[in-house]
């Protein structure tokens, strides 16, 4: 089998080295009879919108130019469970395992399937949670009279409300603004520039 070897460390942590999670890496691989088909290794936070090695790795994988993926912990993999479930079905789909040394997670075995599939389960209940949680946030925000939604940009409301009243049309305002036509009527109805109001009358 041939194992694609990943290690990721911190571009803050100047004590940290790769070379400590690859050495585990190729002594697992080894004990499994795994040949090692490339090392890939990024400096970067878990958070870091883009890891060059990791998206190679994944290119890679879509050409199955190994069987699977090691890593010493699932954090390496992913910063959360969601995201490491989404990365793993990718690797799924083109026929690539996945598998990690510290974690009893291997899902080329029957064991580590049915492991991460309890991890799967745990990332929609975790989805599940935090989408209630919003509902729930969303809720008590109006029924308190919170205003939603994004937060008013004074300098942009009072460019549009000098254009309207120099005559522009919704349009004409959305075109210099760089808006819909729709956003600024919203806004403006929001300044108090209603159909029949003295600010629209002014304005016309």
């Amino acid at each position: 089998m041939r194992v694609a070897l990943y290690a990721r460390v911190s571009r803050s942590d100047k004590d940290q080295n790769p070379e400590n999670q690859l050495l585990k890496l190729r002594g697992y691989a080894l004990k499994h009879g795994w040949s090692v088909y490339k090392e890939y290794i990024d400096y970067a936070s878990g958070a870091a919108p883009t890891r060059p090695a990791f998206d190679k790795m994944m290119s890679e994988a879509r050409g199955r130019h190994f069987d699977i993926i090691l890593v010493v912990r699932i954090d390496r993999m992913a910063r959360s469970v969601k995201q490491l479930w989404a990365n793993v079905e990718k690797l799924n789909h083109h026929g690539v395992c996945f598998a990690c040394t510290d974690q009893e997670i291997d899902t080329s075995s029957p064991t580590g399937k049915l492991t991460f599939t309890i991890l799967g389960a745990v990332a929609e209940l975790e989805l599940e949670l935090i989408r209630e949680r919003t509902k729930d946030g969303l809720e008590r925000a109006r029924s308190q009279g919170k205003r939603l939604g994004r937060p008013p940009n004074p300098t942009l409301d009072s460019q549009i409300s000098n254009l309207r009243k120099q005559g522009l049309s919704y349009r004409e305002i959305g075109i210099q603004v760089g808006l819909s036509h729709q956003a600024v009527k919203q806004r403006l109805k929001r300044m108090g520039y209603k159909k029949g109001s003295s600010l629209e009358n002014e304005a016309s």
